[in-house]
């Protein structure tokens, strides 16, 4: 029999309202009006799907490429500038994808610097006189988000490589194996695949790059069908098959963790030590390093900062001022009320709740897969319901800031809680009984023990928050009240219309409040790295 009490029945309530837009999606595509689906499958669905896996496939194979080269090399290799790479390798992950997009476009194309500088090396008149790939493709778009996606994979592999005991290196090398190919990278596997995961959950979650590429993807074909063809419906049908996608991806996600986690937990002592090697060796692995952050972070930026001096004259300061107060208030506002959500779920959880319980709780963290094209969906709808359920008129909270700050909770609820509940089980279960047996109530004894002692946890998971709400683009442009933006629309806008120069701040600014995370990330693997050492 299921035990029920105040508290877990308001946390049960509380998880079941922000499971309900997703169940709005496929309560609409499979209960509704199914009439489209064949319409679909004939016309656009089968080049959604293609498209979107050739980007997949594209991306997480150039992204694993990078990211395990760059994991190993500065793991095992003593070379010039070692410490640095270490951190600065993660620094293309601060830059979101759609950025790089704008940047590149404007690098690579025909009036770009780059091939006039051809054509004015080598003599050549227009652009049939050679031949230059094209950057709005499937190929460019490949290119732009594995140069900023990798850094998902170099840190998990990075993470794993750090663990593998010494001793499985020096039996490899008396059979006269390489130590790469038969040890690191097998034991790596795990922590790959959990990065690859990652990688390809972004890729299919993407949509201001596809959008600038007109790569029609599940996830733009979502955007499409719902405001291009004013079909809700048809956009519920397109957002569960790129459902499909999600559920696969976190069911391997979640298997590599597993795994990940055994490993950890054989891993001896006296792990592997970084070894020197020859000047050429030396500059080879400076090479490889140097390579993913001059193309995912140094140039992106340097672009940037000649957009900004350029344009200096024509970009509106005072307009961008007012943007980023709103976009700050705003994503403040959203990571709030993320953290004080995921603190009231996770407490319940842990303390007054039963399994069945925890697993509705848990299923309210889901939505953080998702792309924000299918949560827009399912907001829509969801409100919809609402609106003919009670004959209320919801048109100011559907327009308004609160569904935006309700969209957030929903997208972003998984980060909020993966950082308290790392806070919760460092607490002894005992500290809570204790103060139950001294006659303390629940709420005092949350106040008292708990909330200080993960308050360094709420405030790293309201960071994390703050900056993904910040650089957040689709849910914030299907779902903004009327004439309102934020420094991702203002750009996207900007960008849209090909007037890169007076986005070019705004992107700036995006891209500096993202070095949050990383620097935060780069605390991280030192801690794993601290930790060898230590050994």
């Amino acid at each position: 029999m299921l035990n029920w009490n105040n508290y877990s029945f308001f946390a049960s309530l509380v998880a079941l309202l922000i499971i309900a837009p997703v169940f709005a999606i496929f309560y609409s595509a499979f209960l509704g009006d199914t009439s489209l689906w064949s319409h679909l499958f004939s016309t656009v669905l089968p080049r959604y799907i293609s498209n979107t896996l050739l980007l997949m496939i594209g991306v997480g194979i150039l992204s694993t490429l990078l990211g395990v080269s760059t994991a190993w090399v500065v793991t095992r290799y003593e070379f010039y500038g070692k410490v640095f790479f270490e951190w600065a390798l993660l620094l293309p992950a601060a830059v979101p994808a759609y950025i790089i997009a704008y940047t590149y476009t404007d690098f690579l194309e025909y009036a770009g610097p780059l091939q006039k500088l051809l054509r004015g090396i080598f003599g050549f008149d227009n652009a049939s006189d050679y031949w230059f790939p094209e950057i709005r493709s499937m190929g460019g778009a490949i290119f732009v988000m594995s140069f900023v996606l990798y850094p998902y994979i170099y840190m998990t592999t990075r993470a794993s490589f750090l663990t593998v005991p010494i001793s499985f290196y020096q039996t490899s090398l008396i059979y006269g194996r390489s130590s790469f190919f038969s040890v690191a990278l097998p034991l790596a596997r795990p922590g790959i695949i959990a990065g690859l995961a990652l990688v390809l959950m972004e890729t299919i979650s993407d949509f201001g790059t596809v959008e600038y590429f007109a790569l029609e993807t599940l996830t733009l074909g979502v955007f499409n069908v719902w405001l291009g063809m004013n079909s809700l419906s048809g956009a519920s049908q397109i957002s569960s098959v790129l459902f499909v996608f999600v559920i696969f991806l976190l069911t391997i996600e979640y298997l590599a963790r597993r795994r990940q986690r055994y490993h950890e937990k054989s891993s001896g002592q006296n792990m592997l030590e970084s070894k020197s090697t020859s000047d050429l060796k030396k500059t080879i692995c400076f090479l490889v390093c140097s390579t993913p952050i001059l193309l995912g972070f140094v140039i992106p930026v340097s672009i940037l900062l000649n957009f900004i001096l350029s344009g200096f004259s024509i970009i509106n300061f005072v307009e961008i001022f007012y943007t980023s107060f709103f976009s700050i208030t705003l994503a403040f506002t959203g990571a709030f009320f993320v953290m004080l959500t995921s603190v009231i779920l996770i407490i319940i959880s842990n303390y007054k709740s039963n399994n069945f319980q925890k697993a509705i709780i848990f299923l309210a963290s889901c939505g953080y897969a998702l792309p924000g094209t299918i949560l827009a969906v399912g907001m829509v709808i969801f409100l919809g319901w609402i609106n003919n359920y009670f004959h209320m008129h919801l048109s100011y909270v559907a327009g308004g800031f609160s569904i935006l700050i309700f969209a957030y909770i929903v997208r972003f609820l998984a980060v909020g809680n993966a950082s308290i509940r790392s806070g919760i089980l460092k607490i002894h279960p005992n500290a809570m009984d204790a103060s139950s047996t001294m006659g303390v109530s629940f709420y005092r004894g949350v106040k008292a023990i708990i909330m200080p002692l993960i308050f360094s946890n709420i405030l790293i998971g309201g960071i994390l928050v703050f900056v993904d709400i910040l650089k957040e683009l689709p849910i914030t442009l299907l779902l903004r009240p009327f004439n309102f933006e934020t420094l991702a629309t203002y750009v996207y806008q900007y960008a849209s219309d090909e007037l890169l120069q007076e986005s070019s701040f705004a992107a700036l600014i995006i891209v500096i409040v993202g070095l949050g995370p990383i620097i935060f990330l780069n605390s991280a693997l030192q801690r794993v790295s601290q930790r060898k050492e230590s050994i």
